[in-house]
């Protein structure tokens, strides 16, 4: 039996930055329901939160940020609530494209297009191209976005244009058809809002990410909660299936 090459990943150095994190923003309409406004409120509130952690991480060296902005599973919910979000989600990429450019950020976006207008296509589009070549950070939003179906579009694609033998086909080789191949796998990922999983969020790139729960609801999740996020990862040893002295081996020395 053939195999691939390992997909462990290489031990980051102690206290060092996260290269990429990725964040469930939850809570935004609990957040304005305990202040008895409508639910839309407080997605109003979560978008300036974004601003935050986009400038805060610029500010740490980190060069990949993704937040999951609407699940696939999200149509669910009731359909003046998601017209509301699907309007917010166009008032924002009016105005905040011109603004990522400015600041050098590429803007990207995975999931599955098909069920937005056509405008909000659009304006991703011109996001997109106009910001490919920035290198500052690079900031993608999941939209309609479901880990299985990562998945699943990955494996059509790849039945439909890889000119490997199955017995060839390796992890390395697979992980260029998910939507995030253009980024390192996550190193930490952050829940807010109080809620315990990863509802489906990236499931292929999660396999090694260290996880962190708050529960400080999105509107809320300021600087110094991204710091504390931030802080408990750099405490964590990364082993990645070592064992301890494995990694200390492995570590540069200090001097």
């Amino acid at each position: 039996m053939l195999e691939g090459p390992s997909s462990t990943p290489p031990s980051p150095e102690v206290n060092s930055v996260p290269t990429h994190i990725a964040i469930i923003m939850d809570g935004n309409g609990r957040w304005a329901q305990n202040r008895y406004m409508p639910r839309i409120a407080g997605h109003k509130q979560g978008v300036e939160t974004v601003r935050g952690v986009i400038k805060a991480c610029m500010e740490r060296g980190v060069s990949f940020l993704t937040l999951f902005a609407f699940s696939s599973e999200n149509w669910r919910r009731p359909s003046d609530e998601v017209a509301s979000l699907m309007q917010l989600f166009l008032g924002a990429l009016e105005q905040e494209i011109s603004k990522l450019h400015e600041n050098g950020i590429r803007f990207k976006v995975i999931g599955d297009l098909s069920r937005f207008e056509p405008k909000i296509v659009e304006f991703i589009d011109i996001g997109e191209k106009l910001t490919a070549n920035n290198s500052q950070l690079t900031f993608t939003i999941a939209a309609n976005y479901g880990g299985r179906w990562d998945i699943m579009q990955a494996m059509r694609k790849m039945m439909a244009q890889s000119i490997e033998s199955p017995i060839q086909i390796d992890e390395e080789i697979f992980s260029k058809y998910l939507s995030m191949n253009y980024a390192p796998e996550p190193d930490l990922f952050i829940r807010t809002g109080g809620e315990y999983r990863i509802s489906n969020f990236l499931l292929w790139q999660l396999a090694y990410t260290e996880l962190y729960f708050t529960n400080t609801l999105w509107p809320d999740f300021d600087v110094q909660e991204l710091e504390l996020a931030i802080q408990s990862y750099q405490q964590r040893e990364r082993r990645f299936g070592r064992t301890s002295e494995q990694v200390q081996i492995a570590l540069p020395a200090e001097g």
